[in-house]
Order: structure tokens, then C-alpha cells, then sequence
């Protein structure tokens, strides 16, 4: 076959059939096809699209040029979760220990950040120590030990995937549906879960921006997992402001230390408890239950602090580092550059999350270009959020570095300048958005 062939019919709108998809994938894989080609590809399934079996081979396909993880020999069924990303998405963390507390293994293989919305990996990262590099073989044993996973795309798992992940950052190509549900579809087939719940983000701070989207790509990975067997469960959440205070890879583990505490964000607590609701759901630990039930007894597991009992586990199974009273050591610290304050009376009426994760790309808490190596400490915390009401004098939110980091002044002058169109303050008061928009299963 011949890759310009491909790319030609693609943009033409053509239909690929499996043996095309199978050759496109093997050629990343064993890097046979130059970058400038699969971007090329890439931008092309961005404008045409593709249907519901061509993004399903591509899913096989990538899944499969790896190894494919069997969990069958651990007990239970093992539920992974995914999220669609967004500004503040620090729902992870949070989740794994709170399921895995009910007795369920909890199977969770993440990515990097894309463009302005942070990656799980990152966040975990920004812990001393903390390794997500975990081999195929080693999962049946480390969640054995642990009860649960937190790992990155290894060599072995999806590499195809891992690629791609990387390269349509940089190249403006991911905001596709296919290339999206293929991608997370893929790790979660290869990573061997029994069942998957997924976090589709909806809004101007994800990649879905309305609701139509978001319920198109909801569908498009229920039918691949229709395909490969795997019950899938997609709550579609909002993101028109982030989720909870905290933006940024150490901001945001601290904001989840303090969440497993018992000190929670409302909004963060409600996509939390939703979350692990549907994920404990589908395991026997869930049957006969209501959601209330369910989702109250979630809670209990926070205000308990078994939660974060739970969350230390992790991470010291992970090689993290705790100090004393259980909370993670980080690899720098958040410095405070500046507060900005609001200058009338009233009541945000506007926090958006696209601007807000754009200024902490700015300040170096995302990766403009494939291989920028992020600012952990960078980020932003959100003081004042839609619906809250405002004196003139009140912190709206304050610009963080890392100790360690130089950042340039005129970065920081860009990400104020974001900051500033991300807010504005009417005068009449301001509904608070709704989490969540719905569950399609």
C-alpha cells in the first residue's frame, strides 16, 4: 500500500477499509511513515471524519499493536475510568482511592496533557518520586497488592496510540471525534478493565464544545465498546469554568489532598461521587442499590478519611513520597506571583475555562510544544467562580510559578492578560452552572 494513496482518499472523503487502517497503524508503530505524513493523515480524518467501523478498526488496530493486559486471575470485576480532559479535571486522584475503598480493583492507565487541559500522568508526577511507568506484566501484581493502578502508555501498551497522543498535540488535530474515542478506547481495551466508565467534558474548557458533541462522542465509544465486548458508561459533565479552585499539576494534588480530607469543592464532590456511582454500579459491590445510596455512601468514605487512607496507599505503592500526616511530598513549590482583585460589586457571571487554561499554558503548567517539559508548581487558583457574589477588594484569583521555574515577564503579562478576559461581573446574581449534563449508557 502507499501512504499518499490513504491521505488522498481520506481528504477526498473516502471510506478506508480495515487492511488500509491495519497498514496505517503498523507504519507508526514501527515508525515506517514520517511524521509529516501522518500529520498529514491525521488533519485529514480531523475534516472528513469517519464512521463507526472505521474508527473501531482503528481502535483494534491500536490496541493491538501492543500487548493486550488479562486481569481475568484477579477476583472481581475490574472497572477503568477515563476522562475527556478539562481546566482543573483533578477527578482521578480522588476517584481511584474512593472505589477501590469499596473492595473494587481499579484499573487507571492515563496521558499527558493536551494542549490546555492538564494529564493525570503530570498531576501524579508532580509527586516526589512517583513513578506511572508499570509494565503489562506487573499489573495483575500491583493491584493485588494495592487494589488498584495509576500508569502511563509504556512501550508495550497502545505505543501506536502513545505516538499519535503526542503528535496531535502539536499538530491542531485533536478536537476530532475518531481520533479521540480510538485513542481513549484503545488504552482501555489493551489495559484488560471488565468494564469502563468515561468522563466526556463538555464546554469551552474541552475538546467536546456543546452538548451535541459531546452525546456524538459519548455514542462513538459505547459502539466500540459494543464491539469489543466492554460495557461502557458516559457521564457527560461541564466544563464552561474549571473543576473546583485549583489549576495546575501540584496545585491540583493539593487541591485533592484537601478534598480526601473532607474540605471538597461542592462542584468537585458532585462529578467525583458521579463518577465512582457508575463505576460502582457495574461490579457486584453496587448491585441492588440506588444512586443516593451509592453516592452517600461515597461520601462517607471521604468524611471517614478512608478515602485518603486509600490515596496513601496509592502512592507509596507507587514510589511516592509522604510526609508525616499522609500527604504527598512535591518536586517543587508553587510561588505566588501576583493576586488580582475584583474592581466593582456584583456576582461572576463568566470564569472561562478555555482563557484560564490557556494563561497556565502561558505560565507553564501545560506543554505548548511536544516536548516542553512542564512547570509543576505553575497554575492558578481560582478565588471567585460563576454564581459567587463579589465585593470591590475581593481576591478573584492568584498566578503561580514554580520556585524553581524562570518564566519570562512577558509570559506572565500574556497569562493576565487571559486571566482578564476569562472573567466578568454583572450586576444581578448569576445561577451556578450545573456538573452534570447527563449519563448515556
Amino acid at each position: 500500500m502507499n501512504m499518499l494513496e490513504l491521505i488522498e482518499k481520506k481528504r477526498d472523503g473516502g471510506v478506508l477499509d480495515t487492511k488500509e487502517i491495519e497498514f496505517f497503524v503498523d507504519g507508526v508503530t514501527h515508525k515506517t511513515i514520517p511524521d509529516y505524513q501522518i500529520s498529514s493523515f491525521l488533519m485529514a480524518v480531523l475534516w472528513r471524519g469517519m464512521n463507526d467501523r472505521e474508527t473501531a478498526d482503528l481502535t483494534m488496530a491500536m490496541a493491538h499493536s501492543g500487548k493486550i493486559c488479562d486481569l481475568s486471575d484477579i477476583p472481581g470485576v475490574k472497572v477503568d475510568k477515563h476522562s475527556t480532559g478539562g481546566v482543573g479535571d483533578k477527578v482521578t486522584p480522588i476517584l481511584l482511592p474512593v472505589v477501590s475503598s469499596f473492595g473494587i480493583p481499579c484499573v487507571k492507565l492515563s496521558g499527558r496533557g493536551l494542549g490546555f487541559t492538564g494529564g493525570t500522568i503530570d498531576k501524579f508526577e508532580s509527586i516526589s518520586g512517583f513513578s506511572t511507568t508499570v509494565k503489562p506484566e506487573e499489573f495483575k501484581a500491583r493491584i493485588e497488592k494495592c487494589g488498584m493502578l495509576l500508569g502511563g502508555q509504556t512501550e508495550d501498551l497502545a505505543p501506536c496510540d502513545k505516538y499519535l497522543y503526542a503528535l496531535r498535540d502539536v499538530t491542531g488535530t485533536v478536537p476530532s471525534i475518531p481520533l479521540i474515542s480510538s485513542s481513549i478506547m484503545s488504552k482501555k481495551i489493551a489495559g484488560g478493565a471488565d468494564a469502563i466508565v468515561l468522563d466526556i467534558t463538555c464546554g469551552s474548557g474541552a475538546f467536546m464544545k456543546d452538548l451535541k458533541s459531546a452525546e456524538e462522542l459519548a455514542n462513538s465509544m459505547i459502539a466500540i465498546g459494543k464491539l469489543a465486548g466492554r460495557p461502557v458508561t458516559c457521564v457527560l459533565s461541564s466544563m464552561v469554568q474549571p473543576l473546583g479552585a485549583m489549576v495546575g499539576n501540584i496545585l491540583e494534588m493539593q487541591e485533592v489532598v484537601a478534598t480526601l480530607q473532607g474540605q471538597g469543592r461542592p462542584d468537585v464532590i458532585k462529578v467525583v461521587t458521579t463518577m465512582a456511582c457508575e463505576m460502582i454500579k457495574r461490579t457486584p459491590q453496587g448491585r441492588g442499590k440506588s444512586d443516593e445510596e451509592i453516592i452517600g455512601e461515597c461520601k462517607k468514605k471521604i468524611e471517614s478519611g478512608e478515602a485518603f487512607s486509600r490515596f496513601g496507599d496509592l502512592i507509596l505503592s507507587q514510589g511516592g513520597i509522604l510526609d508525616a500526616s499522609g500527604c504527598p511530598i512535591y518536586v517543587d513549590e508553587p510561588f505566588e506571583v501576583m493576586t488580582v482583585y475584583a474592581d466593582r460589586d456584583g456576582y461572576v457571571s463568566r470564569c472561562d475555562a478555555l482563557e484560564i487554561g490557556e494563561a497556565s499554558c502561558l505560565l507553564g503548567a501545560g506543554r505548548m510544544e511536544k516536548d516542553d517539559v512542564i512547570d509543576m508548581g505553575a497554575g492558578i487558583r481560582l478565588s471567585k467562580k460563576v454564581g459567587d457574589k463579589v465585593s470591590r477588594g475581593d481576591a478573584l484569583f492568584t498566578l503561580y510559578t514554580g520556585s524553581k521555574a524562570r518564566v519570562s515577564d512577558e509570559r506572565v503579562d500574556e497569562a493576565l492578560m487571559k486571566m482578564d478576559g476569562a472573567f466578568e461581573i454583572a450586576d444581578e446574581p448569576v445561577e451556578t452552572p450545573k456538573e452534570i449534563l447527563g449519563v448515556i449508557s
